[in-house]
């Protein structure tokens, strides 16, 4: 599965933010160690503070910070806010869907769809540093 742009910024993002506690990060900090455009990043981030999941902090030494709470937001929290993973359902057709072979395919696409919808809803953001923390 790939994700869009947008959506693996915000977790990076979010991921970087929610490490620390009180930690307090510039957009470009956070750019320079994934590599992304500062802009794309700052138009995340402000997707992300407009849910509440991150507060911009002005000033000499302002940034951002993580406001959500790590133990209850989800990586399907932050996904869902810039793409879907479910288009099959929303009505979106494909050549081939009305014949028994597509509806086939269309159902195991859904139950593909479901599995990763769950697989998301079940990692939250403070197990998925737990993982990160594994891995340094």
């Amino acid at each position: 599965m790939k994700l869009q742009k947008a959506t693996r910024c915000a977790l990076f993002a979010i991921l970087e933010l929610a490490s620390g506690q009180d930690r307090q990060l510039s957009a470009n900090e956070i750019a320079e160690k994934y590599g992304i455009s500062t802009n794309h990043l700052a138009k995340v981030l402000r997707s992300l503070g407009r849910v509440g999941l991150v507060e911009a902090v002005r000033g000499a030494g302002g940034g951002y910070r993580f406001s959500g709470n790590r133990r209850r937001t989800t990586l399907l929290d932050i996904i869902q806010l810039f793409e879907t993973i479910d288009p099959i359902r929303h009505g979106e057709r494909e050549d081939g869907d009305d014949t028994a072979e597509g509806k086939g395919l269309c159902q195991v696409l859904m139950e593909i769809e479901d599995t990763a919808r769950a697989t998301f809803a079940s990692i939250t953001l403070d197990t998925m540093i737990k993982l990160v923390e594994k891995h340094r």
